[in-house]
């Protein structure tokens, strides 16, 4: 077997554990022969390999009885001369003396429709003109990150976008498409799964259905559904690769939502058919683990899976340019293999960025010492967490949507928030014991925490607002909203948003839109008519965020109070946070200290100030960094349910 750089980093990652060098390459072209490999369980009796004319149905062409590798048990090898591109195929295992089914293998890279089987293609052949790897162009640092969360089809599918591919991977290569997010000023696009997912029928795309896609069936090729032809395999990754090329020459990065956690079924699934038992965690009692609560939990800490997760990174970053990775559930995967996959992404760029749902949803078959939790984020130097804490203290507690927090003037959550402020890391004026969730800090800096008031999960912002709020004015939610996400990217953390907040999206207040359809998930473009000012705030916040250090002071050395960028709480209240960035000047900056002011009460708050002469550039309505007026005393009148921003 030939040794790769991916095989290599693998093979010295497991070599402690003594796991075995596991080939992923099931199968590889040329125009003389097609060879095909997969691994298997030791005990396993047989490998039957057939050869179809086409995706689904039609004639079998050739079956032929794999081979057994003479010194790996569990390889099974065939080589079948001739041009098969065009061509499918599909493995059947014996056990027991038993077939379990036909399927495409655990990391076909190409399938025909509804990926049941696997496709033959030249991999090359699928490049875009120009490609280049998918090289990204600038670079973006770590902290310079800002992630923009966005469905497929949410995002084009309604007429008001104006979009041509509605929902599909080519909206984001049309120009109105890419000049919105640069004009936004999001330099981060994390994609919901956009591999090949079990709950859409390919063959019926028409019937309006609709799902995130958290039900993996094939991880590493491209779900059909977003592409313009899903019976042609080469389709599918070919516009893939063309929506990637088209953001980074826009300067925007890519971020893949991986959901490495569980599958969308164990018995019809190509884990269990190919490795039977071996994917999957099990209780005590024989029954399957459900830390995923979707009826499986994959086992990351055995070899086979570590390596398949591995493997898969990898692919993504090199055959199609994937600039980072959200982990879905990262609870659910162990700590080890979490770093693993870390350092391996890290290796030629540092300033990948590696994220994810610091918890599970229920309980694993595994300690929770060693569980990629919120809580164990410090033991993962490179990864970064979502902070819940940040999130509920501002729009309510997560299990209750008409709860409202800080935005709804409810007070006792003014430490969570500085909590999120200073990026869940250490901070001599934050009182832990009064943080919601977590009471100390779980970032060793706040490049490991994810600020965010909203993403596709629960409701989202506005409709939150609604819920928690009784009696919310139009203006108030508009004030509301602003504050919620100037919170966010006023952080040290790195800012998080869901697509179409920009826009004041809602979803009917529709809490769990998963499979909703298009009326409910969609963006309504028209908004951006209706809500000018919303928008503008939104690209000026996020403007004034790259203007002024607010994402370098996140360097861990810069985290002290007398030295430059340095956070320093001031004196507030109930409902009222305030804060200050020193010395920003000294890192080059034309302001010199800004404060921020947030007032969740439903009145106004005096706030006292050091003595200086202020511009405030924020006002609760509008952000302009030329200034909107100037304060000559020491103390301000914060509107109420108001975002206040100003510097000296």
């Amino acid at each position: 077997m030939k040794k790769t750089l991916l095989t290599a980093i693998i093979a010295l990652t497991m070599a402690t554990a003594g796991a075995r060098d596991y080939n992923f390459n099931e199968m590889t072209y040329s125009p003389k022969a097609t060879e095909f490999l997969l691994n298997t369980n030791d005990d396993a009796q047989g490998v039957t390999l057939r050869i179809y004319d086409a995706g689904k149905d039609g004639k079998m062409l050739k079956k032929v009885e794999m081979k057994r590798d003479k010194k790996i048990a569990g390889e099974w090898h065939a080589t079948i001369k001739g041009d098969l591109k065009g061509k499918f195929y599909t493995f059947d295992v014996k056990y027991n003396g038993n077939y379990m089914g036909e399927n495409p293998g655990i990391f076909a890279k190409a399938v025909g429709v509804n990926g049941r089987r696997g496709a033959i293609i030249n991999m090359a052949e699928t490049n875009p003109e120009g490609w280049d790897g998918g090289r990204r162009s600038p670079l973006i640092a770590l902290e310079d990150h800002i992630i923009y969360e966005m469905h497929h089809r949410d995002f084009s599918i309604d007429p008001s976008s104006g979009i041509q591919h509605k929902g599909k991977y080519l909206a984001l290569t049309e120009p109105k498409a890419i000049e919105y997010l640069k004009n936004l000023g999001v330099n981060t696009i994390h994609i919901l799964p956009s591999y090949d997912y079990g709950s859409i029928d390919e063959e019926h795309l028409d019937q309006n259905r609709y799902n995130w896609g958290y039900d993996p069936v094939n991880y590493n090729v491209p779900e059909g559904g977003y592409s313009t032809n899903p019976y042609d395999p080469a389709t599918r990754i070919r516009e893939f690769k063309q929506m990637v090329q088209a953001l980074h020459k826009a300067g925007i990065q890519v971020v893949l939502d991986v959901v490495y956690n569980h599958t969308f079924s164990i018995d019809d699934g190509n884990f269990q058919k190919t490795c039977p038992d071996t994917f999957y965690r099990k209780n005590p009692d024989g029954s399957w683990s459900n830390g995923s609560g979707c009826g499986n939990e994959t086992a990351s800490e055995r070899d086979i899976m570590r390596a398949f997760m591995m493997a898969s990174v990898k692919y993504w970053m090199e055959e199609y340019g994937i600039d980072g990775f959200r982990f879905d559930l990262m609870g659910v995967h162990d700590i080890e293999t979490m770093n693993a996959i870390a350092d391996m992404v890290h290796q030629n760029d540092p300033n990948r960025i590696v994220y994810g749902e610091g918890w599970s949803a229920g309980s694993c078959a595994i300690p929770s010492e060693i569980m990629g939790l919120k809580a164990n984020i410090k033991r993962m130097p490179g990864i970064a967490a979502f902070s819940d804490d940040i999130r509920d203290a501002l729009r309510g507690p997560w299990d209750g949507d008409d709860k409202a927090a800080f935005l709804g003037g409810v007070p006792g959550y003014e430490e969570s928030i500085k909590f999120g402020i200073a990026g869940a890391s250490q901070h001599p004026q934050i009182d832990y014991s009064k943080v919601n969730y977590s009471k100390e800090p779980f970032a060793n800096n706040p490049n490991q925490m994810i600020a965010y008031v909203s993403c596709h999960d629960d409701m989202c912002l506005v409709d939150r607002l609604k819920a928690s709020i009784p009696g919310l004015t139009e203006k108030d939610l508009i004030k509301l909203d602003l504050m919620a996400q100037t919170a966010v990217f006023t952080s040290r953390g790195i800012p998080f948003m869901l697509s179409g907040e920009e826009m004041l999206r809602d979803k009917k207040g529709v809490h769990n839109s998963f499979e909703s359809p298009d009326s409910i998930n969609h963006l309504d473009w028209n908004n951006l008519k209706r809500y000018p000012q919303v928008f503008e705030y939104y690209k000026n916040l996020i403007a004034l965020r790259k203007n002024h250090h607010l994402a370098y002071i996140s360097d861990p050395k810069f985290n002290r109070t007398s030295t430059a960028g340095a956070l320093e709480f001031l004196p507030g209240g109930d409902c009222l946070v305030v804060y200050r960035y020193k010395n920003l000047n000294e890192l080059g900056d034309k302001w010199k200290n800004m404060i921020v002011i947030l007032n969740g009460n439903n009145d106004k708050r005096t706030v006292k100030l050091p003595k200086s002469t202020y511009t405030i550039v924020g006002d609760g309505d509008v952000i302009n960094e030329d200034g909107i007026y100037t304060l000559t005393t020491d103390e301000i009148i914060a509107p109420p349910r108001s975002a206040v921003i100003m510097h000296d």
